[in-house]
């Protein structure tokens, strides 16, 4: 619900306060695990690690190295369990997939352009899609990379 509530009005969910991001559901170690695996296979970098946000037990932080990069949030919304993960990314369009590539030193991250749409494109990884990078600002000075990961994405792992 509030997550539709926010499409609607185009509200991204870390311009909201603390504390309304979730619906109270902690994250247990075993999906701290899960999703780590998973983004560490997904961004093909084993150095990326999934902690308990510290002033929200309910998200994750996520890190690469010492660095914090990206933020993991919860959703139960109408009992399906799923996590958006949000990373800002601090350079302009032109420079988005080497970027991309240095940060996680993986080669096979691609960025693709989204049919008509102008203000974002897609991440890939080979053939697989990986997520939404939009741009922060008309000029595109910097993008956010949204990435949905589903209960089900969390089987294999």
């Amino acid at each position: 619900m509030l997550q539709r509530i926010l499409r609607c009005n185009q509200v991204s969910w870390h311009s909201l306060p603390s504390g309304s991001q979730t619906l109270g559901t902690n994250l247990d170690k075993t999906e701290l695990r899960k999703l780590q695996a998973f983004l560490r296979r997904s961004l093909g970098n084993e150095d990326v690690r999934v902690t308990p946000e510290p002033k929200n037990p309910d998200d994750a932080a996520v890190h690469l190295g010492e660095r914090q990069i990206a933020s993991l949030i919860v959703d139960d919304e109408d009992g399906d369990r799923s996590f958006a993960f949000s990373m800002k990314i601090p350079v302009g369009r032109e420079v988005l997939q080497s970027y991309l590539r240095k940060l996680f030193e993986n080669e096979r991250l691609t960025v693709a352009p989204r049919g008509r749409k102008t203000d974002s494109v897609e991440l890939n990884s080979g053939e697989d899609f990986l997520g939404i990078i939009s741009a922060d600002d008309a000029k595109g000075n910097s993008y956010t990379l949204q990435i949905a990961i589903l209960d089900f994405d969390l089987d294999d792992f």
